[in-house]
């Protein structure tokens, strides 16, 4: 599991006889292909669960921690030298923060802004009381039912982004949707990239894993965008990880640097899993994470005041048994609300949540797990929620089926953040005073004008009889979900690219690889 990395051809029929549910959900699936729902803009309360005494408390114990135990800023001369010159003590890697310095450095940043996707009515708001979805991140291996557990390849990698374009609920084309581990290391960015631009046309993420990637992401967002725009606009947004316990390396504040100074987004994010990287209690987990999260958004504001950022967590439980990962639990859920609040108490969007999970497969255990993590991100408000969809095996695997299976749960939870519908038509008076006592609503106009739109439509889910479902190849939802994606990756059309655009990327990408050889670690 590690957010810090940054096949299409199956045969679609699957098992069994494709029966009439089946054949309307595909349609159903075709049918939603083409319809890209706007971020979600909430209409519903924002859950809090720490009172204000027990988040003061936090943000007081975070400050002790930056001006007492410090922050580590390895092998990186310029950023300490900037952090003295704003008064911080600096002693070797190590910095302290005087009380208060963290924080009014902060306050130069924006409380949420827009990131431009390439074609307008795709771009997101990110802060506020908006959520934008975005795909998995960072895994090295893919799963499917046809050919199990495997390495992913940069075929792997198209596929996902056109999955991520073609799902109505998915905001955001994402990062590193999986590592194509078939394309030399120091090159396979120009190829994500590339892949981003050319098969979605939805906002994307640039890529951390080395400064000078940073620059060429931001050297090929100015062919799409130009110059100008990008100099004034925000059209990239990065993940960079803190190396928790206090501690951010030279390869993440070198592209950080990159993008600040370009004026682009990050998301300063605590990598954490409490009780191996963070203390075992949700306190001091919460604790640990704002002050490393400060420190890095802090540094973000040293170098280009008013730049766009993100105050992002990743935040799981270990298993004090066996030394793994968990999801699902109450302790990462309680930080997360708490981690929300704490954001914006900073003034700033917010980055956690997903659809995670430790199962191996596309299981009960990978749903439940999911949903738990799910629903109080929501709840919670976040603003930014990367690993939306695909997220399987602690974040080692991207899964095809769980992929379209999480995407159908993000349509959910855009119908329930919308909120209560007070109009005329929600009130339905008319429908109860037509139908009275005693009687059904099945035939009353309200119902018939309504119908179609009443009730959110799952894409994957079996609600016919036993006989029906038995008939139809009784059919597990993992296998149902399997016939869904190969059928939107039939079904993908890209979305236009200006020729001379195109020929400009490919273009810089070729002198790009020509100029370095092939590298594979």
């Amino acid at each position: 599991m590690n957010e810090r990395t940054g096949g299409s051809g199956r045969d679609g029929r699957g098992r069994g006889a494709r029966g009439g549910a089946e054949a309307r959900r595909a349609a159903r699936g075709r049918a939603r292909k083409i319809q890209s729902l706007r971020h979600i803009t909430r209409r519903i309360p924002i859950y809090e669960a720490l009172s204000e005494e027990g988040l003061a408390l936090i943000e007081h114990n975070a400050e002790t921690v930056l001006e007492e135990i410090g922050i580590e800023f390895r092998d990186d001369e310029e950023a300490l030298a900037m952090w003295r010159e704003v008064g911080a003590d600096v002693d070797g890697v190590r910095v302290r923060f005087p009380r208060g310095l963290c924080r009014s450095l902060i306050a130069s940043a924006p409380a949420e802004f827009t990131q431009h996707a390439r074609n307008p009515e795709r771009s997101v708001r990110i802060g506020g009381g908006n959520t934008v979805f975005a795909p998995v991140y960072g895994p090295p291996f893919v799963r499917d039912l046809d050919q199990g557990r495997r390495y992913a390849t940069l075929e792997d990698f198209c596929n996902f982004v056109k999955l991520a374009y073609m799902a109505p609920s998915i905001h955001h084309s994402g990062g590193t949707v999986c590592e194509p581990v078939d394309v030399p290391v120091n090159k396979r960015h120009l190829d994500m990239v590339y892949s981003h631009i050319r098969y979605s046309d939805k906002p994307f993420m640039g890529s951390v894993t080395a400064p000078e990637r940073a620059e060429d992401t931001v050297a090929m967002a100015r062919l799409v965008f130009g110059d100008r725009f990008v100099d004034d606009n925000t059209v990239l947004i990065s993940l960079i990880n803190a190396n928790s316990p206090m501690t951010f390396d030279d390869t993440m504040l070198g592209a950080l640097k990159v993008y600040a100074r370009a004026n682009q987004a990050v998301i300063v994010t605590p990598f954490i899993m409490s009780g191996a990287m963070a203390p075992v209690s949700v306190v001091g987990t919460l604790t640990q994470a704002l002050a490393e999260a400060m420190a890095g958004l802090a540094f973000v504001q040293l170098v280009r005041p008013g730049a766009p950022m993100v105050f992002g967590l990743f935040s799981s439980a270990l298993s004090m048994q066996s030394g793994a990962p968990t999801f699902g639990t109450p302790e990462p859920t309680l930080v997360l609300i708490a981690a929300a609040a704490l954001a914006r108490r900073l003034g700033l969007p917010f980055r956690s949540g997903g659809s995670l999970c430790a199962a191996k497969i596309p299981d009960a255990q990978a749903a439940y797990e999911s949903a738990q993590t799910l629903i109080p991100t929501v709840l919670a408000g976040v603003n930014f929620v990367l690993h939306g969809a695909g997220w399987l095996e602690g974040g080692l695997v991207s899964s095809y089926e769980k992929f379209v299976m999480d995407a159908d749960q993000l349509g959910m939870m855009q119908v329930l953040a919308d909120g209560y519908d007070l109009s005329e038509n929600g009130q339905a008076m008319d429908a109860i005073r037509e139908v009275g006592p005693g009687n059904h609503f099945l035939g009353c106009a309200h119902t018939q004008a309504n119908f179609e739109t009443a009730f959110y439509r799952s894409t994957i889910a079996d609600n016919n009889s036993f006989e029906q479902w038995e008939a139809e190849g009784a059919r597990d939802v993992a296998q149902r979900a399997n016939a869904l994606y190969k059928a939107m990756l039939r079904d993908y059309e890209a979305p236009p690219l200006d020729p001379g655009i195109d020929e400009a990327l490919q273009d810089f990408i070729r002198r790009r690889k020509e100029a370095m050889p092939d590298a594979f670690s």
